[in-house]
C-alpha cells in the first residue's frame, strides 16, 4: 500500500487537498506553507536611557568624586553611574541623595535633648562672631564631621555681618536666633541654608542637633575686639576657628593701636568667662565682692587683690561692652520649667 494513501484519505475527509497530490479546494491555513520558511522577527533594539551608563566607573572618577565630597565609594559608584559618570552631576546627585536622608533622619530625632555642642569663635578684618551648636553627646562634638558644620555656621555669620550696610561711627552688635540662623545662606561653596547643612550633618552622624544661637561684632577705628574661648581646640582644616564651651567677647576703646592689645583681649575674655558678669558697670562703681555681676567692680579673676576696674585703667583701654556664651546655657531652666 502507498505510504501516501492514509494522508490522501484523511485530507479527502477534510475537503483538502495534499499539495502536489492531486486536485482539490484550495489549501486552507493549516496546510504546509510554500517556498522557505519565513525568518525569525528581528529583535527590538533595547533602550538604554540618558540615565545609564555603558561601562563601570573608572577608579579615578571614583577617587576624585570621594575626595570632592567626603560619600562612601559605593555611593559615588552609585552615582557616577546615574548620571553616566559625569562627575559634577554625580555630585550634585550625591547631595540631593543625602539632603532626603539628611531630612527624614531628622524628622525622627526631633525632640531629643542637645545639651552638649561647642562654642565657635571666628574672627576676620574689623568683624567678629560667636555661635553655639548643640548636639546629643560629647562623642559627636568631637567628631570632625561636626565642627565642619560649626564652622559653616560661623562663616554664615561672619557674611551676614559683613553684608550689613551700616556706616560705622561706633562698635555694632547684633543677636540672631535659632530660626534666623537656619535661614542664612551656606555661603559661597554650599548650596542652600544653614538648614540644609544642619540636616547633611544629622544625617551622617544619627544624632539630633540645632543651630542655637550667634552673635557678631563690628568695630571701626578706635576699637578693638579682644576674644577668649576656654579649652580651644584648633584643627588645620578648619582655618581660623575656636572651638571650646565656653567663649567671649570684649569690645574695647582705645586711643591708639598697641602690639599688647591681643594679649590684653585674651585676659580680659578670660575674666568674662570665669566671673560671668552681667553688665559692664563703671570705673566709679563700689568694689564688690564674688557674687558682683558689674564687671569692672569684680574682683580680677588673675589678680582677686584688685578689681577688674583697677587693672584695666592703666592699659590706656575702656571695656565698653562684652558677649559670653556657655555651651547648653539655658537648657536646665528650660528643662525646670
Amino acid at each position: 500500500m502507498s505510504l501516501l494513501r492514509p494522508w490522501r484519505l484523511f485530507a479527502a475527509a477534510r475537503g483538502c487537498s495534499v499539495r502536489g497530490l492531486g486536485p482539490g479546494p484550495a489549501p486552507s491555513s493549516w496546510d504546509f506553507p510554500a517556498g522557505p520558511p519565513p525568518p525569525p522577527p528581528r529583535p527590538r533594539p533595547f533602550h538604554a536611557g540618558p540615565w545609564l551608563w555603558s561601562s563601570a566607573p573608572s577608579k579615578d572618577a571614583l577617587v576624585k568624586l570621594r575626595r570632592r565630597t567626603g560619600y562612601s565609594f559605593v555611593n559615588c559608584k552609585k552615582a557616577l553611574e546615574a548620571c553616566g559618570g559625569d562627575l559634577k552631576q554625580a555630585e550634585s546627585w550625591l547631595h540631593k541623595q543625602a539632603q532626603k536622608e539628611g531630612w527624614s533622619r531628622a524628622a525622627k530625632l526631633h525632640g531629643r535633648k542637645t545639651k552638649e555642642g561647642l562654642i565657635g569663635l571666628l574672627q576676620d578684618g574689623n568683624a567678629t562672631v560667636l555661635v553655639e551648636v548643640n548636639c546629643e553627646t560629647d562623642f559627636v562634638s568631637r567628631n570632625l564631621k561636626f565642627q565642619q558644620l560649626v564652622q559653616q555656621v560661623a562663616l554664615g555669620t561672619l557674611l551676614h555681618c559683613q553684608n550689613l550696610k551700616d556706616q560705622l561711627s561706633t562698635y555694632s552688635k547684633g543677636f540672631l536666633n535659632s530660626s534666623e540662623l537656619s535661614e542664612l545662606p551656606a555661603g559661597p561653596e554650599k548650596e542652600g541654608c544653614l538648614k540644609d547643612q544642619l540636616a547633611l550633618a544629622i544625617g551622617k552622624l544619627g544624632e539630633n542637633m540645632t543651630l542655637k544661637r550667634a552673635a557678631w561684632v563690628k568695630v571701626p577705628a578706635g576699637f578693638y575686639v579682644g576674644s577668649y574661648v576656654h579649652g580651644a581646640m584648633h584643627s588645620s582644616s578648619l582655618h581660623n576657628l575656636e572651638l571650646g564651651k565656653y567663649g567671649a567677647l570684649v569690645v574695647c576703646e582705645t586711643s591708639e593701636r598697641k602690639a599688647s592689645l591681643e594679649d590684653l583681649g585674651r585676659r580680659l575674655g578670660q575674666h568674662v568667662v570665669g566671673m560671668a558678669p552681667l553688665s559692664v558697670g563703671s570705673l566709679d562703681d563700689e568694689p564688690g565682692g564674688e557674687a558682683e555681676t558689674k564687671m569692672l567692680s569684680q574682683p580680677y579673676l588673675l589678680d582677686p587683690s584688685i578689681t577688674l576696674g583697677q587693672y584695666v585703667q592703666p592699659q590706656g583701654v575702656s571695656v565698653v561692652d562684652f558677649v559670653r556664651f556657655e555651651c547648653g546655657e539655658g537648657e536646665e531652666a528650660a528643662e525646670t520649667e
